[in-house]
Parts: C-alpha cells; structure tokens; sequence
C-alpha cells in the first residue's frame, strides 16, 4: 500500500464511526482494494502497526483456528496484538483442551469473554433456545452468548479494528464480503478471506501446525457442542452447523445491515 494514499484515508478509518456512510463506503472500498494485493501475513501486520493496541484478533480454537493464531505470532513486533475467544460454555471439551494446548504455543495474548449470564440461568428463563428451530431464538442465543460479550470486550479494550478467519468459500453470506469492512461500527479485517480448503491445509502442513481433535473425526467445523455434527451424506462445511437453521452465529453479521452484508 502507497504510503501517500495509505496517510489520506488512515484518519477516516480510524474515526469509521463517526463518518457519513458515502465517505466510509469510499475509503473503506480503497483500502480494500489495496489489501487484496498483501498476503494475509501482511495485512495483518499492515492493521497491528496502524492500529496498534486498538487492533485485537478474535478465535474460536476451531479447527481452522491455528493459522490465523500462527501468523499473529509471527508479526513483526515483540509485542503481539490481544486475542478474544467468546468462550460460550457450550463448546466441546475437545477445544478447550486445544485451547489450552495451543495458547502457550502460539504465546497468545489471551482475552476470554464471556457472557454474565450463566448457561444454567440462561436455559431456566429461555429454555434451551437452539433447539426449538425457531430462527429467533437461535439469534436471542446468539446475541447473549456471543454477540453481547465480544462487543463488551471491544468496548472494555478500545478496539477500532479487529481481525478474524472468515474465508469466503465457508458461506453463501461470506462469498460478497471484502477484506475489511464494518461491523457494528467497528473496522474488520479479513485476511484469510479468499483463502482455499487447500490454502489452509497446505499452511497447517508446512508450518507443523496442530489440528483440532475433531477434525479427526470428521469435522470440518466446530462450535458450541450442541450445534455442530461431522460431516455426513447430508451435511458437509457451515451446514451441518445450528441444526440448518442457520450458517452464521451472529459475530461476523450486522445486525443494522450497516454498509450491507458483514461476514
């Protein structure tokens, strides 16, 4: 990215909030346009040295967790940006122990959020809202586990940009996204977002990297225990997840429709 036109449109991204959408829509759509032509590694270092302490990488210890968590710790900075993981309390015991495994690996900086509801008083005043099929509750469930906390944690650590591991061919939302957009009136960055399968496996191969114990199994994506199955004749990717009511958990959408469609 050009110095030049970099220093003409920083300030705006910085204060994305505060603009009139048509500025936003522009500058963002530049600087897009620009990180397309960085590898994944230097976009993410492209928003940590812009961005500094107010850019934080967000994780689901999923199975294609490891490689964003890996090239957060291969930035160029003796200080690395803060990771956020939405703990739940419903993930599997396989990812918290991967958790657990790959936090001292990839010396992360870790930030847990979790919702002050409990899962117990959550379920005696909701009842267990993933499994009524009712798109509505499956949202109500989403805002209070995950959306709610996470948006907490970026408040309490004055995040202007956050990155996370959405690529493209996971959803049919995901396919009309951009590199960096904004997501309740905050920058996301997306620097694995026109990544393959392939692009991942290949990456997690050559860098020795850790897979998730279910991946084993036969998951190709993992999320709360509850709403995640392996792959089967009927299912495969981001559908066998939410029991089909849903491909998305919540995070990477703008609930206000902002800008259009978020991840």
């Amino acid at each position: 990215m050009k110095k030049e036109s970099k220093d003409n449109y920083i300030n705006d991204l910085r204060n994305a909030a505060q603009l009139p959408q048509p500025a936003l829509m522009k500058s963002i759509n530049e600087t897009s346009k620009d990180l397309e032509k960085l590898s994944p590694q230097d976009q993410l270092q492209w928003a940590f040295e812009e961005f500094d302490e107010s850019f934080v990488v967000t994780t689901s210890f999923g199975v294609q967790s490891a490689v964003l968590l890996h090239m957060t710790k291969e930035l160029k900075s003796s200080q690395k940006p803060k990771v956020i993981w939405v703990d739940t309390g419903y993930l599997p015991k396989e990812t918290y122990n991967y958790a657990e495994k790959l936090t001292p690996l990839f010396e992360i900086n870790l930030v847990v959020a979790q919702s002050p509801v409990s899962p117990a008083r959550m379920e005696a005043l909701n009842g267990r809202l993933w499994e009524t099929g009712v798109q509505k509750d499956l949202e109500k469930y989403h805002q209070i586990r995950k959306v709610a906390p996470l948006e907490k944690a970026f408040s309490d650590l004055n995040v202007l940009c956050w990155a996370s591991g959405v690529r493209k061919g996971q959803t049919q939302n995901r396919q009309s996204m951009s590199n960096i957009d904004c997501i309740r009136e905050r920058l996301t960055l997306r620097p694995l977002l026109n990544w393959s399968k392939k692009d991942i496996f290949y990456y997690m191969e050559n860098n020795d990297l850790p897979q998730h114990p279910l991946f084993e199994k036969g998951y190709s994506t993992v999320g709360d225990w509850h709403s995640s199955v392996a792959e089967n004749n009927n299912s495969k990717g981001r559908s066998t997840r939410f029991g089909g009511v849903s491909e998305e958990c919540g995070i990477h959408v703008d609930e206000n429709n902002f800008l259009g469609e978020g991840i």
